[in-house]
């Protein structure tokens, strides 16, 4: 049985490293990582490929997805897995995020698009149930964290891209009802995953738009963005006004629709305000964020499975000969056992990254250190694990060799499916972005949080006395470069190198508190820990001064022009 997350290694993270014994029973724990990745192996693993090949399709009953998709969510929620991470009084079962993060790493590593039904519809009945009125998280969160309905985030449109500022859907006030301030709208949103199945009884949808003025002009930017939420089926059983105008035919992730949402070709479609007008954005970026830390703890997992299935390919394939002139399995020469070593700092860093991100959520809302520190984290859990877990899956395909590409192994898929989270909830370039402009040269605050941490990491390390110094040399280069970038008028120029380097350095001082708590843990997990902290410092924590040289070079450093590029 090939592995999909090293459950050691989880554990390891979760009970030593994370201290969730704080914050919940350890069988508890426990029991709900062992259901789910027996849920995740016998319904969402079983049509990893079925769904790849079999695509959702628009037909005379609307968008229809692989049966195997709708029973595996159908169980998923009869389990109350959707429920998993809301409080009681809600209908959930009260777990710390981290702990249904964990849960929800194997369902993503066992099939990341059916599980992407479960992870909009959880983040949609969260934000409802934070910023939504009494009436409108009843009639709509509760049934999305029982998992009767689904969800989507409706934000971007076929003009707009990532520029929210120029979204076109537009909201015409309708009269006041017992959701609240009731209002119809007219536009089309591009890009919705899950926008359109027969999974769920309903579709809810959060949509971003804008409250046209008495002349009908649209307010201009972001800060005229109103959140609403529109359901495919109204409270009195009629079908709403939003139709499903096309499906997107991606690379990865096809067992969900990724959809073109007409709303408003009839009547307008029925939508409730969430809390005030102009409020949107803000509202949506709570949603976006646990969505970034989730498309980075899908992203963690696949680099782990393609991890696992390399390991378990090179343990069997025989190529080559030993001294004795038999042949022996691949994983006794030197080139694959690095990329395997690779695979595992880099997924499993990833993954260890994601859950620390989820446990300051558990923190953050009564300690505001906790905060700063997740809002510093969150473009890097996005983007690190996005990125470097696309590598790992590339090395996973290397290690097959020419069986790697074929559809006849799962690490081709794997790839194709980890190639959409570099895009997904902020391309790597507005992560960027989001760390150096906002979260570093105008607010320090996470920065602060963050280096002491890793100082206290490093005054425990006793042992690693060498990884400690190459650590903080990495740390030396990071400070010099952002006090560079300070005084630069073209920052946001390097902004995406810098962020390659300042996630490296995250992740190397990760790695390094974790090969302290992994001493006495037992042998294979404390040398493998220290393995691959040793691997990481020697050959990945280099790059970072590879990606800083452009960010402290003289000069500008973009100087092409487009009319000769």
């Amino acid at each position: 049985m090939t592995r999909l997350i090293d459950r050691e290694f989880l554990d390891l993270c979760l009970h030593d490293w994370l201290g969730t014994g704080d914050i919940a029973a350890r069988d508890t724990v426990d029991a709900v990582l062992d259901l789910s990745e027996t849920l995740a192996r016998e319904r969402f693993l079983t049509h990893f490929k079925a769904g790849d090949a079999q695509e959702p399709r628009i037909g005379a009953q609307g968008v229809t997805v692989h049966p195997e998709v709708r029973a595996a969510i159908a169980e998923y929620a009869e389990l109350g897995l959707f429920g998993a991470g809301f409080a009681e009084d809600l209908g959930g079962h009260g777990l710390p995020f981290v702990v249904s993060c964990a849960s929800f790493a194997w369902f993503a590593a066992a099939n990341i698009a059916t599980s992407s039904y479960a992870m909009l519809t959880v983040a949609n009945a969260r934000l409802i149930a934070q910023f939504g009125s009494p009436a409108q998280v009843d009639a709509f969160a509760r049934p999305q964290i029982a998992g009767e309905w689904l969800g989507t985030m409706c934000l971007s449109e076929p003009q707009a891209g990532s520029d929210l500022g120029v979204v076109r859907t537009r909201a015409a006030f309708d009269g006041q009802d017992d959701l609240g301030r009731r209002y119809r709208l007219v536009g089309s949103k591009m890009w919705i995953s899950g926008g359109e199945h027969d999974v769920g009884g309903n579709i809810v949808h959060l949509v971003l738009a804008k409250v046209a003025g008495a002349d009908g002009s649209l307010p201009e930017g972001t800060a005229g963005l109103s959140l609403f939420i529109v359901p495919r089926v109204l409270p009195d059983g009629k079908r709403n006004d939003v139709a499903v105008a096309g499906l997107n035919h991606k690379m990865g992730y096809r067992a969900i629709p990724n959809c073109l949402l007409a709303f408003g070709e009839n009547a307008g479609a029925v939508g409730w305000l969430v809390g005030e007008e102009g409020q949107g954005l803000r509202q949506m970026f709570m949603m976006m964020n646990e969505a970034r830390i989730s498309v980075g703890l899908g992203a963690a997992a696949l680099a782990c499975r393609g991890y696992g299935h390399a390991l378990a390919y090179a343990q069997e394939r025989l190529q080559g000969r030993g001294s004795d002139g038999a042949p022996v399995p691949i994983i006794e020469h030197a080139a694959v056992r690095r990329m395997l070593l690779a695979q595992k700092a880099l997924g499993e860093g990833a993954l260890a990254l994601c859950l620390y991100a989820a446990r300051l959520v558990d923190a953050h809302a009564d300690d505001a250190e906790s905060a700063a520190l997740l809002a510093l984290l969150t473009p890097v859990v996005k983007t690190f694990s996005s990125e470097t877990g696309l590598e790992a899956n590339a090395m996973a395909i290397q290690v097959h060799g020419g069986y790697g590409y074929t559809r006849d192994f799962d690490v081709e898929q794997v790839w194709r499916d980890n190639r959409l989270n570099p895009i997904h909830e902020g391309t790597t370039d507005i992560q960027a972005i989001d760390l150096l402009a906002r979260k570093l040269l105008k607010d320090g605050k996470g920065l602060a949080v963050l280096k002491a941490r890793i100082a206290a990491t490093c005054a425990a390390a006793d042992g690693f006395a060498d990884e400690v110094a190459a650590l903080q040399a990495a740390w030396s280069d990071v400070d010099a470069a952002l006090e560079m970038l300070r005084l630069r008028d073209a920052a946001l120029d390097v902004a995406t190198p810098f962020l390659f380097a300042f996630g490296h350095a995250v992740v190397g001082w990760i790695w390094l508190d974790l090969a302290i708590v992994a001493r006495g843990k037992g042998k294979r997990i404390e040398a493998g820990t220290a393995a691959a902290l040793r691997y990481f410092i020697a050959c990945e924590l280099p790059r970072v001064r590879a990606w800083l040289a452009c960010c402290t070079a003289g000069g500008a450093v973009l100087e092409a022009d487009a009319g000769w590029m």
